[in-house]
């Protein structure tokens, strides 16, 4: 066992062990499970990458063409040369978005059949690391799958693990009552629960423990978050498809999010049933067998993860000394395929659930954990024997960070190029300066095509995501209606294009943080939400209000394009913009998991409710 983690599990209650070697892996020497029984090159795989990367690079291409068409009037300068390059490296990325939205569209109008083939039966492990959470949230939605796995008992079988890394006392005391409240609820079911002593490496360290001293009992692993929920049907149905394939060391199902109330979170978890179906039906058809892991609601292989995926501590991309890998998922996934085991991704899968952030805030919080991981993955493309695709997954993660201040500076050229000669910033601090770039003048004409392109590349993925959707067999009914879904549409644009300003300097900041070597704290994720005061959200907006004020007096003395109005009245406004962000809307932007409830969903409240009701504890001495 090479896990750096204790055996010991004074806090709780646990099956005897059964231990299992989990070595860390050597990132610079390749490495295959003699276990692994390897997998055929995918065709069809092949052939869904070459439909969806190419129309990418050839969009990218005609884009690029047509800019240095423009610049080449009056002789393409190396600043302009720059400028193109950078808007080519942005372009692709979401033409490669549209692209597999495209992809995805097309496979939902074909029919598929359902896999066939014999099952093995397996025994699986729910389970679920916490760090202080609300106990009887947690309590309560495991409780609602134990109860549904239950209901209706298969060939699998199942125990949920309760992993806990909480280190308040009172929160800890919470969770040993709920426990325990539970417990004496439901006799009868596998269920356990241990809190560590010490949260060494955190995530990673929880399960790497699990896996070291109980991985041995069971075949496989289902790992949900503290928020997941799934019904019985998707939880069989993952079972199912990994005992069927001897092959697959992951199968990553699609979470969809549920259980939403305030403008944001509503805004996210329509965007995520609308438009989000046919972007991960893409997604999986060019990923095939090299997919990736987002970490939870997803079953693995538990000798295949544990002799192929375990995490080394690596060096910081700043230098210095060794650090955890923080956005583990991705790595994991990179590793199991490295090892000779495929890692596919079922959009298809109904009943996988995940909750949101319900604030603006607190999903600027969560997303700058998610950035200081992602651009820690640069540091790792050059792990040895990793699969190409894997690596891809890795850059891509990163750039999806990166693009923010790639856009960010690309729009600052946008204000100070953007107006007349004469009155252009550039100019204007030198006019007569034969080292500064000559920069070609922006006619309406141009602004307008600019601003028709960046509004149609956002809108593009949402219609064609929303109307495939429908084309595919979902009834308006479903969606509250037509008119209802109209406007819920037109609404959840209205929210992207207001909030997307304010997200890309929240993550250009958010990058700069990282670059520096800034700490982020390991906080535990706000759920429950709430408005923040107006002191709060002032001094958490005070950049992106400073910037806009700055562009509101660009506009009004004529240095600053009037095209960026919408960009410059969201930044102006930020604060209030996050104050609204807080706001319950329930019932508008209704998704088909809220007309109509899964009841999984509605049990777990309920077992939620009552749990709530039961834990009283005092605080600890």
């Amino acid at each position: 066992m090479d896990a750096g983690v204790t055996s010991q599990c004074p806090h709780g209650a646990m099956p005897p062990p059964r231990p299992m070697p989990h070595p860390r892996q050597d990132l610079s020497r390749s490495f295959r499970d003699a276990a692994a029984p390897g997998s055929a090159i995918d065709t069809g795989a092949a052939f869904w990458r070459l439909g969806t990367f190419l129309p990418a690079a050839v969009g990218t291409a005609l884009l690029l063409w047509g800019f240095l068409s423009w610049f080449a009037s009056g002789g393409t300068t190396w600043a302009e040369g720059l400028l193109t390059v950078l808007i080519g490296v942005g372009f692709f990325w979401i033409a490669l978005t549209f692209a597999t939205v495209l992809a995805g569209a097309a496979a939902m109008l074909r029919h598929t059949a359902p896999e066939a083939g014999p099952v093995r039966t397996l025994d699986v492990a729910l389970l679920v690391p916490v760090h202080e959470e609300a106990p009887w949230d947690v309590m309560g939605n495991a409780a609602a799958m134990l109860e549904r796995l239950a209901a209706a008992p298969g060939a699998h079988r199942y125990a949920l693990y309760i992993l806990s890394d909480t280190r308040n006392a009172d929160r800890a005391l919470q969770e040993e009552a709920a426990y325990a409240a539970l417990r004496a609820r439901m006799p009868q079911a596998a269920l356990w629960y241990r809190r560590r002593v010490e949260n060494t490496d955190r995530k990673v360290g929880n399960l790497a423990q699990w896996v070291a001293e109980w991985g041995g009992g069971h075949d496989a692993m289902l790992v949900l978050d503290a928020d997941s929920l799934m019904s019985a049907q998707a939880i069989r149905a993952l079972s199912d498809a990994l005992g069927r394939d001897p092959a697959a060391g992951l199968i990553q199902s699609f979470p969809q999010l549920i259980g939403a109330r305030t403008l944001f979170a509503r805004s996210q978890q329509f965007a995520n049933a609308i438009y989000g179906v046919a972007l991960a039906e893409g997604l999986a058809r060019w990923t095939g067998r090299e997919g990736n892991y987002w970490g939870h609601n997803a079953i693995i292989r538990t000798q295949a993860f544990a002799a192929s995926a375990g995490l080394p501590h690596v060096r910081s991309f700043r230098g210095g000394r060794d650090s955890l890998i923080l956005s583990h998922d991705f790595v994991e996934a990179g590793l199991l395929r490295r090892a000779g085991w495929s890692v596919r991704f079922l959009p298809r899968l109904r009943g996988s659930y995940e909750e949101t952030p319900p604030t603006l805030i607190d999903h600027v919080l969560r997303d700058r954990r998610w950035c200081r991981g992602n651009l820690q993955h640069l540091g790792l493309l050059g792990t040895r024997g990793f699969h190409a695709l894997s690596r891809f997954h890795l850059f891509h993660g990163a750039v999806g960070y990166l693009l923010s201040p790639l856009w960010f500076l690309l729009l600052t050229l946008w204000a100070v190029i953007g107006v007349s000669e004469e009155r252009s910033v550039i100019n204007y601090f030198s006019p007569s300066n034969p080292t500064m770039p000559n920069w070609p003048e922006m006619s309406p004409v141009s602004h307008v095509w600019l601003m028709v392109t960046m509004y149609a590349l956002l809108l593009a993925p949402k219609l064609v995501g929303a109307s495939v959707l429908i084309a595919s067999g979902t009834k308006l009914s479903h969606l509250g209606g037509g008119r209802r879904f109209a406007g819920s549409l037109l609404l959840e644009i209205a929210v992207s294009i207001a909030y997307a300003p304010i997200l890309m300097v929240q993550q250009t900041l958010a990058v700069l943080s990282a670059l520096t070597g800034r700490r982020p704290d390991w906080t535990p994720q706000s759920r429950a939400g709430g408005a923040q005061g107006w002191r709060t959200l002032i001094r958490f907006h005070c950049f992106e209000t400073v910037l806009g004020a700055v562009l509101l007096t660009g506009m009004a003395t004529g240095y600053v394009s009037l095209w960026l109005v919408p960009i410059m009245g969201s930044l102006l406004l930020a604060a209030p913009l996050s104050r609204l962000s807080a706001v319950p809307m329930t019932g508008t932007m209704a998704t088909p998991q809220e007309v109509r409830s899964p009841l999984v969903a509605k049990r777990a409240a309920r077992w939620r409710e009552e749990l709530r009701a039961q834990v009283t504890v005092t605080p600890a001495e």
